[in-house]
C-alpha cells in the first residue's frame, strides 16, 4: 500500500491480504477471467452441478483443454470463481472508496460490509454452501473467514472499545452462514429484508453506550 496517501486507519494497517493471486501473463489473465465469467453466468442460470466443462468452454470461447489445464475440474473452477469474487471484495475493503473502503465511520463501514457480503452470498450461495460444508467446521478454517472476522473486529474495537470485539465479530458473521442464507431465501425472505435486519442488529450492537 502506498504510504504517500496519508495516515492510515487501524483497519488499513492491520488487515491481512488473503489469497493474493500470483503474477500472470496478460493473455493468461484474460483467458482466466473469460472462463470465470462464463462459469458464473452458467452457474447462475443452471446451478453448479448442472453445468459441464464443455459448456463453460463453449460459453467462454476457449477449448476444453484450456479449462481443464487451468482449473482441473468443475469443482476446481467453482473454487477459483469464489476466490476471485472474494478477492474483489477484499480489494474494495482495503483500498476502495467509502463506505466499504477506508474513510467512513466504523459503524458505517461495518454495515457496508454486511450489505456487500450479502450481495456476494446471494449471487453465489451454492458455491458458498459447497465451500463451507466441505468438511466439519470448514467455514471457520478458510482464510477468507479470518479476513472478514479481522476486518469486523478492528472496526468494532474502534466503534465500541468496551465490547469484546473478537466475539462480536463472530456474532455478526454468524447470520452470513450459507446454509442459513439459503434456508431463509428458500423460505421467502427477500434479500432487502435480510439486509435491513442485519444492518439494524449491527447498528444496535454498536450504538454507543449512554448513561
Amino acid at each position: 500500500m502506498n504510504d504517500s496517501t496519508g495516515p492510515q486507519s487501524a483497519s488499513q494497517r492491520a488487515l491481512p491480504v488473503v489469497g493474493e493471486p500470483r503474477p500472470e501473463r496478460a493473455d493468461a489473465r484474460r483467458n482466466r477471467l473469460r472462463v470465470l465469467e462464463a462459469a458464473e453466468r452458467l452457474f447462475t442460470e443452471h446451478g453448479v452441478k448442472n453445468v459441464s466443462l464443455d459448456a463453460i468452454a463453449a460459453e467462454a470461447g476457449v477449448g476444453k483443454g484450456t479449462v481443464f489445464r487451468r482449473f482441473g475440474d468443475r469443482a476446481g473452477l467453482a473454487v477459483a470463481l469464489l476466490d476471485e469474487r472474494e478477492q474483489e471484495l477484499q480489494a474494495r475493503i482495503i483500498s476502495g472508496p467509502p463506505p466499504l473502503g477506508p474513510g467512513a465511520p466504523p459503524v458505517v463501514r461495518v454495515t457496508a460490509f454486511l450489505d456487500a457480503y450479502l450481495d456476494l452470498l446471494d449471487r453465489h450461495v451454492e458455491l458458498f454452501m459447497d465451500s463451507e460444508n466441505a468438511s466439519d467446521g470448514a467455514r471457520y478454517r478458510i482464510g477468507s473467514y479470518h479476513l472478514w472476522h479481522r476486518h469486523l473486529s478492528i472496526l468494532i474495537e474502534e466503534a465500541r472499545p468496551e465490547l469484546d470485539a473478537d466475539y462480536t465479530g463472530h456474532l455478526l458473521l454468524a447470520p452470513l452462514a450459507a446454509d442459513l442464507h439459503h434456508a431463509l431465501r428458500s423460505g421467502g425472505f427477500a434479500l432487502d429484508r435480510l439486509k435491513t435486519g442485519l444492518r439494524a442488529a449491527a447498528e444496535t450492537i454498536l450504538r454507543p453506550a449512554t448513561g
